[in-house]
């Protein structure tokens, strides 16, 4: 018997091999490459079964994040319009461009840099979202509040204003216009001088209840989710500041998506289609 044949485990020179014997080899080794194979497919398989619930696990706390920020951004707006109410606040233009002014303030002014950057991204894409869902429909320019594109426009500014030196990454991936950058600092300015001073006395008033959040249990699952996130935002504040007078805030079916301030009542309604609206202008990522 050869070296070459010894090692290799093949007969020796001149041996025949029979065709049972051959077709046992064969019959092995396909098996064997069978096994290998299922054992590829079952790893392929788990690593997939860890990965995908990861992954799905991102993308739902991404959507959470972004409805999150936008509920804050829409309750921040109209508590402007409280504000203006209850503290009899002079108003110079359009109110609701005022509110839309005091809510990215605000997220600027009572959360640190990293989570306020993230929250200015998830907000600006809703505001981004609604252009993109008008479907080609031109804006209804008599309406009290502006274009969502001018709206989205102006909210990137004013937060990039607000800190131009550590928010040109802002600025550049929310594809703020260089003209307009130029002009964004003064315009924060103009923002920090009047609700500055607005939000100034609030937190000089102490701690207190003033903004109180009533529950109501028979809305749907984005009720619950409004109103969980209503009743954070209202324990925040009230740690800090206080209104001159109550105001009430509520969480209901509308028949609408849908957030307003009911002068009449103190109250600021959050619809429960509002939250599912903007569930579904959630980008997909």
């Amino acid at each position: 018997m050869s070296p070459m044949a010894r090692r290799k485990g093949l007969p020796a020179t001149g041996t025949l091999v029979r065709t049972e014997d051959r077709s046992r080899v064969l019959t092995g080794i396909a098996h064997g490459a069978l096994i290998r194979g299922m054992k590829q497919v079952i790893a392929l398989l788990i690593a997939l079964s860890v990965a995908l619930p990861a992954n799905a696990a991102r993308l739902r706390q991404e959507r959470h994040d972004y409805l999150d920020a936008n509920l804050r951004a829409i309750f921040y707006h109209e508590l402007g319009h409280a504000l203006i109410d209850v503290m009899k606040l002079p108003i110079f233009g359009q109110e609701e461009d005022a509110a839309d002014v005091l809510s990215v303030f605000l997220i600027d002014a009572l959360f640190d840099n990293d989570v306020a950057v993230e929250m200015a991204y998830h907000t600006a894409t809703g505001f981004l979202g609604e252009a993109k869902n008008s479907g080609g429909v031109e804006p209804a320019y008599w309406d009290v509040h502006g274009p969502d594109l001018q709206r989205y426009y102006t909210f990137v500014c004013l937060f990039y204003g607000a800190k131009p030196d550590l928010r040109r990454n802002v600025a550049r991936d929310l594809e703020l216009p260089e003209p307009r950058q130029a002009t964004c600092r003064d315009e924060y300015e103009q923002a920090r001088e009047s609700w500055g001073e607005v939000i100034k006395r609030l937190y000089e008033n102490g701690p207190g209840s003033s903004i109180r959040f009533l529950a109501d249990h028979r809305v749907d699952e984005y009720g619950r989710f409004t109103a969980h996130a209503l009743e954070q935002m209202i324990d925040e504040m009230n740690a800090e500041m206080s209104l001159p007078k109550r105001v009430l805030v509520r969480v209901e079916e509308c028949g609408t998506a849908n957030a307003f301030y009911d002068g009449k009542t103190r109250e600021i309604i959050m619809c429960t289609e509002f939250a599912r609206y903007l569930h579904d202008l959630a980008p997909n990522r």
